[in-house]
């Protein structure tokens, strides 16, 4: 009966390379199947796609009237198999990255539609991180596609020559010459998408290749492929066809040429599935749900974080969300070098008037940078392992005079520093930056063996010979070349470099350009990605504004993604799927067109955490805070119900105070501006709205944190008579090297898991999260918690608390702290809010950029309406 039945199963998985599940069970009921295997059948089925529903990774919102067919790879497939050869031959680990890409490639395959379909048009999402294997994600994607009889492919592979070549060069690599009978190819390295003689003979039944065509979002390729694919409709009725799009937030959305033209391409094609890939869905997320256009009405899908990738945060830190703790979040390696304002204009002009007879200046930092990258390459040859190219990234404009006044300066750079080899002076100086570089980033620290610059000297002679000066951008004709050989390149680019396209062991980026968007400026940051065998060596350098802004931008990707999951988790569909993305003060989210559909989310406080770790420094704004602390805390302990004392803990309690003299407080004090999240008006809204609707937030505990007052009283804070405590110790975070931080400090964390329990009874100061917000709810279910701080205006940084966690393969970096040194004593703030019962008040906040102060340099897009040869 086994024998039977397992026969009887391997007959439905070939019928279910011709026809969809329920037409394979009728089939095989027309055969005379007994109806017991039948049923069995059935039943193995669905667990096989149960299996690739629950999968642990990716996760992933889907459409409930979706269902699953995919059930993995068969011995028989020859495409998906030999994308794995490759890949172990390039020494990928079996387990996990293989086993990964294999279920998340499997999960996205199961989400299509069968191929044998009679009609299907299919909008899907995947969202992956910068510079993550998106590539091979979706390469693996298209092979398990057609293993299963999908025939034609399209994939948008970005607007620049340069990404189309190289996403061409991999997709025949990986999919056309391990099986080149299997694959007819519309487009080759060289030359994008040029109409074929008779079209129909691509799609005839006598054709049983699959068609592969990777071309530009170019108005005039799409319109020449739109017409050639008409030209074929009598055969297309049958051909199950997928359209990659890859880099799916640029060009697609909201443009008046592109994004028509790739829906008339859908709608000539009866059967098609369009998926989306990007690191950057901010556009993606916000089109119009309701409007025929892309947005992934069926699925989106979200990409684990690979193990070893270089994420943001891993290079810029980022803030803690909500419910986690501060002192657990990564606060980025010490591989950001600053560049100073009054470089900007020498090695960029400010101003499009200033771009003719530009002569850039190789400055300190520029020097440095360059320096230290043939120092890099010199060591990775030492170490001999990893990617064999090398490249240095200059970014500073996108305009290609620019790029190319950079040349000779650096060519002049290079001649030199072979010239100065001899001279000990010179050896002396890449000796100190070697050896000041290495000691900030120590290589143990991510399971590197440092390399001695004794070691690594004799090698930096054959790396100057090697290093090539390389403009990259639309108008030149030199440009990077991995398929050679190895590469020694400083490359100096603008928009060609910047968007896909893949830095080959990159180490060294100097990258001053301002922009306005977070995808754009995400996308910049060709650093991301993965670093085998130099995960030690990395350098940006960049301003400091730049570097506050990629941080914030970790913080928002944290924050989304950690939003795509929670819907992901209950039960949403694509089409109730609403991702909140934090606004900024001086970036939009994405280009002003692709937010037109776009609503200003409502935010609530409900059930959060609030603190303050933004401040000035100066003595006039902290003593408006200190008046206003002082005052609350006078009428707070006259207004309360209850007092508790606490002198050997340093703290006070105040309970039932009125909600009258929270709202008096935000009021009078004030929070910084640069932690928007942090507005006194919405959160008065927020407390006023509650106390209006649901009669929740009326009264607040109000707590007093300080330390212990000792015997002499010199650590000694009076808020007023009678109530005194100890000032409390928060260093702020080091400003990087060369950045001013005048009048600003950020201590990154100020209130403590146990704090957020002052006011509980019982043992709670141990609670983890979730139980600390369920006590609350269970005592206080309307009462709010604010706590406020004195903190010492010198707080010194304690040494004891500078530890260095360590978790393979990156460990989070410690914070790197300093002195406060504010002018006066300063006041921070704290707050608890209970979840809300019932519909929770929504407070709507409008931030919007003004940018009038900055030369913006915008994407160029004329190239998606360029004519193409």
């Amino acid at each position: 009966m086994t024998d039977e039945f397992d026969g009887m199963y391997d007959t439905f998985r070939a019928l279910l390379d011709s026809f969809t599940p329920a037409e394979s069970v009728k089939r095989l009921q027309q055969f005379g199947v007994a109806p017991e295997i039948v049923q069995q059948i059935r039943e193995r089925h669905e667990q096989q796609t149960f299996r690739i529903k629950e999968l642990e990774e990716p996760h992933s919102v889907v459409d409930g009237d979706r269902y699953s067919w995919y059930t993995g790879p068969r011995p028989s497939d020859k495409c998906w198999p030999a994308i794995v050869n490759l890949l172990r031959e390039d020494r990928w680990p079996q387990d996990p990255a293989i086993n990964s890409l294999d279920d998340s490639s499997t999960r996205i395959v199961s989400l299509l539609n069968h191929p044998r379909e009679q009609e299907f048009s299919t909008r899907g999402l995947v969202v992956g991180h910068v510079q993550s294997g998106k590539t091979t994600n979706f390469t693996a994607v298209m092979a398990k596609a057609a293993d299963r009889g999908y025939k034609l492919f399209i994939v948008l592979a970005g607007i620049h020559n340069g990404l189309r070549r190289q996403t061409q060069a991999r997709l025949v690599q990986q999919l056309v010459e391990p099986n080149p009978t299997m694959w007819s190819q519309l487009t080759g390295l060289d030359a994008d998408f040029t109409p074929r003689e008779n079209p129909a003979s691509y799609f005839g039944k006598a054709n049983r290749t699959h068609v592969l065509c990777v071309v530009k979002k170019n108005a005039s390729v799409l319109r020449k492929l739109g017409r050639w694919l008409d030209k074929a409709s009598t055969y297309l009725q049958d051909c199950p066809a997928l359209i990659i799009d890859d880099e799916a937030d640029q060009a697609t959305v909201a443009t008046k040429s592109i994004n028509p033209l790739i829906l008339d391409i859908m709608r000539s094609l009866p059967k098609s599935a369009y998926l989306g890939y990007t690191a950057t869905p901010f556009a993606n997320l916000l089109i119009d749900p309701a409007a025929e256009d892309l947005y992934p009405k069926d699925f989106i899908v979200n990409l684990p974080k690979p193990q070893g990738h270089f994420g943001t945060e891993v290079l810029f830190g980022r803030d803690a969300l909500d419910g986690e703790d501060p002192e657990q979040i990564d606060d980025g390696f010490d591989m950001i070098r600053l560049i100073p304002a009054s470089d900007e204009k020498r090695v960029r002009p400010l101003s499009r008037l200033d771009v003719d007879g530009f002569v850039p200046v190789i400055t300190d930092t520029l020097r440095n940078a360059v320096r230290y990258f043939w120092m890099v390459t010199a060591a990775r040859r030492v170490r001999g392992t990893g990617n064999p190219h090398n490249t240095m990234l200059i970014h500073t404009s996108v305009n290609t005079a620019v790029h190319n006044s950079f040349k000779a300066p650096l060519e002049h750079l290079c001649r030199s520093a072979k010239e100065s080899l001899g001279d000990p002076v010179f050896v002396t100086e890449l000796r100190a930056l070697w050896e000041a570089e290495t000691a900030r980033v120590p290589a143990e620290d991510l399971d590197e063996t440092k390399v001695e610059f004794d070691e690594l000297l004799p090698e930096v002679h054959g790396v100057l010979d090697s290093c090539r000066v390389i403009m990259d951008n639309s108008s030149s004709e030199d440009r990077l070349d991995y398929e050679n050989g190895p590469i020694v390149a400083i490359a100096v680019g603008g928009n060609t470099l910047s968007r896909g396209l893949t830095l080959e062991g990159l180490s060294v980026s100097y990258f001053v350009r301002a922009v306005s968007a977070y995808d754009t400026l995400l996308q910049m940051g060709r650093w991301f990605g993965f670093r085998r065998g130099y995960a030690d060596l990395p350098r940006i350098w960049m301003t400091a504004e730049l570097a506050k802004w990629f941080r914030h931008l970790a913080t928002v990707e944290a924050e989304m993604r950690l939003d795509i999951d929670r819907y992901m988790t209950e039960d949403e569909t694509p089409l109730t799927f609403a991702v909140r993305l934090r606004t900024h003060p001086a970036l939009r989210v994405t280009a002003a067109a692709k937010m037109r559909d776009a609503v200003t989310a409502a935010s609530s406080y409900g059930g959060k955490r609030v603190q303050t770790h933004y401040f000035h420094t100066n003595a006039e704004w902290l003593r408006a805070n200190l008046s206003a602390a002082r005052s609350f805390v006078d009428q707070a302990a006259a207004k309360a119900v209850r007092r508790e004392e606490r002198p050997a803990d340093g703290r006070f309690i105040f309970r039932d105070v009125p909600h009258e003299l929270v709202l008096d407080f935000l009021r009078d004090y004030r929070f910084h501006e640069k932690s928007p999240e942090n507005d006194g008006g919405l959160i008065s809204d927020y407390i006023r709205e509650r106390v209006r609707t649901a009669g929740s937030l009326g009264r607040w505990n109000v707590a007093i944190v300080g330390t212990p007052v000792d015997s002499e009283d010199s650590n000694l804070f009076e808020f007023t008579p009678g109530i005194a405590v100890g000032r409390v110790n928060r260093a702020r975070l080091a400003p990087a090297q060369g950045a001013s931080e005048a009048d600003f400090a950020d201590i990154k964390t100020l209130m403590s898991r146990r704090d957020a329990t002052i006011d509980l009874s019982g043992d709670t100061s141990k609670l983890p999260e979730k139980e600390i917000m369920a006590e609350r709810r269970r005592q206080f279910p309307d009462t709010g918690l604010l706590v406020l701080y004195p903190i010492d205006k010198t707080s010194e940084p304690d040494p004891s608390k500078d530890r260095r966690r360590r978790s393979a393969p990156h460990p989070p970096a410690p914070a790197r702290r300093a002195a406060l040194n504010a002018e006066e004593h300063v006041i921070g703030v704290g707050m608890v809010f209970p979840d809300p019962r019932g519909n929770d008040s929504e407070v709507v906040k409008y931030v919007s950029a003004d940018l009038s102060g900055v030369d913006i340099e915008e994407e160029d897009l004329s190239l998606l309406d360029g004519e193409e040869a």
